[in-house]
């Protein structure tokens, strides 16, 4: 007899969801209503992760959009206690400034303030080129503390 001994990462994911979506506002918006209700499902806080992919959703849709291209939303729960959210999009040549390089928009500008947002909101966040052409803006919640 023979038996197959599989070894569980503590880092492998307990949920995950990836979908692909146009990049519109409507499609951003379908990725906010989409994570809160998985999020919702599966027993974890939804207003803040909500709050995340409409920023990062609407930037994909604003900025990474690439006619013909979709963006993806991905999100992954570790043990109950950490949610990792990420939108790619096909514009790897537009990158975001990283974490602490933001600059706050003048007081009447109308836009330059998502990852603002996101940098307040979230305990982890970045970005990764690639594969070309994408471009991946991640962030992550701890739910554990």
């Amino acid at each position: 007899m023979t038996r197959e001994i599989t070894r569980i990462e503590s880092s492998a994911p307990t949920r995950q969801f990836t979908v692909l979506l146009s990049p519109t506002r409507r499609g951003a918006r379908l990725a906010r209503l989409l994570t809160t209700a998985h999020l919702g499902d599966w027993g974890l806080p939804t207003g803040t992760a909500a709050h995340i992919v409409a920023e990062l959703a609407t930037n994909a849709a604003v900025h990474g959009r690439v006619p013909g291209r979709d963006f993806r939303l991905g999100l992954t729960v570790h043990r109950d206690a950490l949610l990792r959210i990420e939108v790619t999009d096909t514009r790897g040549d537009c990158l975001p400034p990283g974490p602490g390089a933001l600059d706050p928009p003048s007081g009447d500008a109308e836009s330059g303030r998502g990852l603002l947002i996101v940098e307040a909101l979230a305990d982890r966040w970045g970005v990764v080129v690639g594969p070309a052409p994408r471009k991946t803006v991640w962030a992550e919640l701890d739910f554990g503390r």
